[in-house]
């Protein structure tokens, strides 16, 4: 009777860290749970797919209109957003993406202000994290994307369903 045993394979190794896949320093805030977490746990937790607020359709209506000599102007924007089983759209004249979404957002009596934004380079794409307020409680959140409004955008929601959790 021959035994044999097959060589024993090399562990694998273990799954490599959220902060791994960034490729700048994270905000610090994050740095120990982007260290300490799988790039599937900390987007689990910092990036819930689900949660009563999605964002739709997002467009500035105005992009193609020619920049100002006066300096900054608002553009407008518009959004389909879902809010539970309620979908609507919604429209805001702000200074940038960031400040429209909030607005949206305020309108549906959700409150979201950004106490910290970083967008960081992640491979072919761009994370942003944001930390943001509720006047009670304060979460971090981020948004991944290859398009860094869409990033940004992705991180508003996050947060503002982190913090409606929290609730």
């Amino acid at each position: 009777m021959t035994i044999s045993f097959a060589p024993e394979s090399a562990t694998s190794a273990a799954p490599l860290s959220f902060a791994a896949h960034i490729d700048a320093a994270m905000p610090r805030g994050l740095r120990k749970e982007a260290d300490a977490m799988s790039f599937e746990t900390f987007l689990a937790e910092y990036a819930p797919s689900s949660g009563p607020l999605r964002l739709g359709n997002w467009t500035c209506t105005d992009g193609d209109r020619p920049a100002s000599r006066l300096g900054p102007q608002a553009r407008n924007y518009q959004a389909t957003i879902a809010v539970g089983d309620r979908i609507s759209t919604s429209n805001a004249a702000a200074a940038g993406p960031i400040a429209a979404l909030t607005a949206m957002l305020h309108e549906r009596g959700i409150a979201v202000e950004t106490t910290a934004f970083h967008q960081l380079p992640a491979g072919e794409e761009t994370a942003t994290f944001v930390r943001g307020s509720d006047g009670l409680r304060s979460e971090w959140a981020v948004g991944l994307s290859s398009d860094p409004t869409q990033s940004a955008l992705r991180a508003v929601i996050a947060c503002a369903n982190r913090l409606l959790a929290a609730a």
